[in-house]
């Protein structure tokens, strides 16, 4: 009478053969894995948040500003009674050319073909098309180059021929206290500061 032979194969070949991820061996056995390939699942994109609030002039003399935010967009502060701050009245850039241009002197728009207005809608729906640069990218600090123009813009002085340049110091020292200033006229009692109230915004820490 013949003897068949039998031929062992491994755990993992079996699994192989037979198209199962893996096989579990028995107890007191070394587990082994399966060398097929395994999918790689990529973790889900988290969407960026909006910032509540933004410190601003870490190394400035008076101290840092700490800006909040989602006060400024929400409603809460407002120049028009009622109505909330528009993502554009800071972000100017943010809007199409023939918007921008009528605001002038900050007539930028960028990039220069653009077609939406940013608003918190734009935003929610998709950060990546909002287009929101951050202020330093143009308006760098002096002897800096700007990240998305060839140089710090410049505008001319208000009552003379002299240029100012927009550097990120006076891009928010021009915007806050030109907005503040807009708040106290139309309403006296409102705790916006004024541009001599520099420790109101400026903290030591």
């Amino acid at each position: 009478m013949k003897r068949r032979s039998m031929i062992i194969l491994p755990t993992a070949c079996v699994a192989m053969v037979l198209g199962i991820a893996a096989i579990r061996p028995t107890p007191g056995a070394q587990e082994k894995t399966c060398p097929c390939p395994q999918p790689t699942v990529e973790p889900a994109a988290q969407p960026q948040m909006m910032p509540e609030v933004i410190t601003l002039g870490k190394d400035a003399k008076l101290g840092q500003v700490t800006f909040n935010h989602v006060k400024h967009n929400s409603g809460a502060y407002n120049i028009t009674p009622g109505q909330a701050i528009a993502c554009v009245s800071c972000h100017h850039t943010a809007q199409p050319s023939a918007e921008a241009a009528k605001h002038p002197p900050l007539a930028t728009a960028w990039p220069a073909d653009r077609t939406t207005m940013l608003t918190k809608e734009l935003w929610d729906k998709d950060q990546k098309t909002a287009g929101v640069a951050s202020c330093g990218d143009c308006h760098a600090r002096d002897g800096m180059t700007p990240k998305l123009i060839p140089a710090i813009p410049q505008i001319k002085h208000e009552s003379t021929t002299a240029l100012i340049t927009l550097n990120n110091q006076q891009a928010f020292h021009r915007s806050c206290t030109g907005c503040h200033a807009e708040v106290k006229k139309a309403n006296v009692a409102s705790k916006a500061p004024t541009a001599m109230q520099c420790t109101v915004c400026h903290k030591k820490t």
